[in-house]
Formats: structure tokens, sequence, C-alpha cells
């Protein structure tokens, strides 16, 4: 089973259909036990980053997700759920994250459009990580207005470049993240969603 966190804040019926699509049972949940017995979890997100660690935090969530990171069963970040991976974002203000992957997440500067919003080609910058099994370099749904910035080269799987390298795919041990939507990014999106699922052990529904 993979759990969907629910903390008030997420894409949770778009995500929870498209691993369904994939053949595994989801559930959306914000109960402690339900998450922490699951084979997987998603940490969906959209909005503002601060009101999200909030609602974490007024949940009871945030030390869930701590913990469940700490069990070594694959937990993955999407969108917003990807950047409070990181230490802190300076979104209205400085916040607090996670704290699963050292980084900050900071807005786009520059004279170009923001937020980023579209389809932009990933680059893998670490070709053997096991989500990009038989999934080639494409293009993907992106829309933000900030983005991460690892500390650790290494945790920075994939790239794309809108004015700048551009943070897609981060990953450690058994916690990934995905700045793009891959619910909403066609065929590669689910490929790589597949991949991570995999990972998971979880049974495939007949």
């Amino acid at each position: 089973m993979i759990a969907i966190i629910d903390y008030g804040m997420g894409n949770l019926h778009s995500v929870s259909k498209a691993v369904e699509r994939l053949g595994y049972e989801a559930v959306v949940t914000g109960d402690a036990e339900r998450i922490l017995a699951a084979d997987g979890a998603i940490l969906p997100g959209v909005g503002a980053f601060g009101d999200a660690m909030g609602n974490l935090r007024e949940s009871g969530l945030q030390d869930i997700v701590i913990r469940y990171a700490e069990t070594g069963k694959p937990l993955l970040g999407i969108c917003l759920g990807m950047q409070l991976l990181f230490s802190s974002s300076e979104e209205h203000g400085n916040h607090e994250g996670l704290g699963l992957l050292p980084g900050k997440v900071i807005r786009f500067q520059g004279d170009y459009k923001v937020p980023h919003m579209g389809w932009n080609r990933l680059v893998y910058k670490n070709s053997g990580s096991p989500l990009f099994v038989d999934v080639e370099e494409g293009h993907v749904y992106f829309v933000h207005s900030f983005h991460a910035k690892p500390e650790v080269e290494s945790d920075l799987l994939a790239v794309t470049d809108y004015y700048q390298q551009v943070t897609a795919i981060v990953g450690r041990d058994n916690v990934y993240g995905m700045q793009f939507h891959p619910e909403k990014s066609g065929d590669i999106g689910m490929r790589l969603l597949a991949n991570f699922l995999k990972l998971t052990g979880s049974t495939v529904a007949s």
C-alpha cells in the first residue's frame, strides 16, 4: 500500500489516481499509523512553503514524515513536497523545512517569466539512479516560482534549464523528490513514478 500524505495542501486526487493507474493500492491519509505502515509514501504539495510546514507541524505529521524516512522505506516528495524535504526556504520569509536533504529553496531571480510553467527537458546527472531505469531523458511539466539548491552534489539526480540550471529530481538513499508533476508529465512522468513505486516492493494489484 502507498500512502499519499494528506496535510491539507496537495494535489492528492491526481497523485492517488496515478498510483492506482500503475496498479498499486493508494490511500490518501493523515493517519500516523497508516502512513508508518505503508510500503511507500508520497508527500505532494501545492501552495506556500511556510503554510505547508505549519500544517505539518500542527497536524503532528512533521515528525511522522521524518520517522517514516528513518524507516528506510521509500519516500517521494512532489512539487512543493520536494521542496519541503530541504532544510529551509526563503518563500515569504525564512522557514525551516523537514531537513531530510541539506539545502535551501530560493526564488527565481532574473528578467524572465516567473513562475516557471510548462514543459522542460530533464537532463540526468546520475544516470545510475533506479528512478531512471528504461526512462530516456525527455520533457516533463513544471509549475513553480521557487527552486531548490541542494548542498550536496550527489543528491542532485536530474536538472532542467530555465535561464539557469534548475533542480528537477533529487535523491539520497530512500528519500526522493521531483520538482515537476510526474502525474501530469505524460509517459515519461508516469514511468519515473512507476520506477519509484517498484522500489517500495508493494504488491501490484491483480
